[in-house]
């Protein structure tokens, strides 16, 4: 969906509705960046609708509910001590994590919705001509392959693969779709939504590409992956894949239309993807690239006043935690809504774990932010990052994974039950495993 408040776009967006097979097969959650109506992949005024998504099914085919949440509110989290404010690496120290479920417990529920999941939904969108379908497909590729980081069974990491060999299997020329704005030799997807009938929509792309390109990392970072033929091929050829008609078809068609976009949320999901791709070439050139887009929306926008960095602030409620606003330059409340914040902080939680810009005191900061500002007790969930309004409790796609950093959070997400699935499922699992390995802040 797309913000009301964008620039000089009138009007409110639709707010996105899941489809049926999400509903009851249990797939995803909410779409919370859709377009808007009438505007097109060519407007790079895209922004997103302060609507809050809707709340998700847990279908039928879900395990007993965990227990509730006691009602109490959510324990307070220490800032991070002087010693860890100038670190970006993972905490030195396990912090003891007796009582958690186990990988093992997650991987249990994983698999209860694992196959309804993929045949519903995930495996259909992969084959689809449809480039909106593949905004939720980045659920499916993300929990498996969080899935594969937690358990080392292969089994998640080959569903992944499969989902986006479908995808590029699939892709077309520009020049042979007959609504595409660009009509140049890049590979790509044309969108059947209504709004943007036939257009080559990068919101679509990226959403999804994010999560490719952290699976691929995942391929180039196990040896007994790359190593494997098997795998090396095809790393190789998704990477090739990514790198041209991915990042450089986005790039060279207006970075500053495309690549750092109008608000935080958007700008994220290139910073993710140019991230991951700076780590993975073997091209100097290209590597540069990549880390001159990731700075510079880490820290200084090439046509914008602000950045990631520039637009964090103390919170007004909370000296612990942050408060920042989606549009760039704003300071203003109530701030980013949490819908979208999800997607600023599934970049910056991998971006932290890489060493990359954000430290162990700012990931303190947006525990905080989650555990006491946005989800202050039990079934109270803000819509805005700034703690008000009243929100779904949709954390999946960014802020859960926050729960790798801190076992009191991880904790509280054993008994949330907003938003049950297989991406939920996999990324809790996977916070248990960084957790055991130390994670913990």
């Amino acid at each position: 969906m797309f913000d009301s408040r964008r620039r000089n776009t009138p009007g409110i967006a639709l707010t996105s509705l899941m489809s049926l097979a999400l509903l009851v097969g249990g797939a995803c959650g909410p779409n919370p960046e859709t377009p808007a109506p009438g505007e097109t992949a060519t407007d790079n005024r895209e922004a997103t609708s302060p609507g809050s998504p809707e709340a998700i099914n847990p279908g039928a085919e879900e395990l007993a509910p965990p227990s509730a949440e006691m009602d109490a509110p959510a324990p307070s989290v220490a800032p991070t001590s002087p010693e860890e404010a100038g670190s970006s690496s993972l905490g030195s120290t396990a912090q003891a994590v007796t009582g958690l479920r186990t990988v093992a417990g997650w991987e249990t529920l994983f698999l209860n919705r694992w196959n309804s999941e993929h045949t519903s939904s995930f495996l259909p969108k992969s084959n689809s001509l449809d480039s909106w379908q593949f905004y939720d497909l980045a659920y499916g590729i993300d929990g498996n392959t969080a899935m594969y980081r937690a358990t080392g069974k292969t089994q998640y990491l080959d569903r992944a693969l499969l989902y986006v060999n479908n995808m590029v299997g699939h892709a077309k020329s520009s020049a042979s779709l007959p609504r595409s704005q660009f009509k140049d030799g890049y590979l790509g997807w044309a969108s059947a939504r209504s709004d943007t009938l036939g257009q080559e929509v990068p919101l679509f792309e990226s959403y999804c590409w994010r999560y490719v390109t952290r699976m691929l990392r995942v391929i180039k970072e196990t040896p007994a992956l790359y190593g494997n033929a098997t795998y090396r091929a095809q790393y190789d050829k998704l990477l090739a894949f990514t790198e041209k008609n991915m990042f450089e078809k986005w790039n060279k068609r207006g970075a500053n239309s495309y690549l750092y976009r109008v608000n935080t949320h958007m700008a994220s999901h290139w910073a993710y993807i140019a991230l991951d791709l700076s780590r993975m070439t073997t091209d100097a050139t290209k590597k540069a690239t990549y880390l001159t887009v990731v700075n510079n929306i880490n820290r200084d926008m090439p046509n914008n006043s602000s950045s990631l960095r520039g637009q964090l602030m103390t919170s007004m409620v909370n000296p612990s935690a942050y408060f920042w606003a989606a549009e760039w330059g704003s300071k203003s409340r109530p701030g980013q809504d949490v819908a979208h914040g999800n997607g600023v902080m599934a970049y910056i939680t991998e971006a932290h774990d890489a060493g990359m810009e954000w430290t162990n005191a700012d990931m303190s900061k947006f525990v905080v932010t989650l555990n006491n500002v946005i989800w202050p007790s039990a079934g109270r969930y803000a819509n805005y990052v700034d703690g008000t309004g009243s929100g779904t409790g949709w954390f999946n796609d960014g802020l859960m994974k926050l729960g790798r950093y801190n076992v009191a959070l991880q904790r509280r997400l054993e008994t949330h039950s907003v938003g049950q699935n297989t991406q939920y499922y996999g990324n809790a699992a996977l916070n248990v495993k960084l957790l055991d390995s130390g994670s913990a802040l």
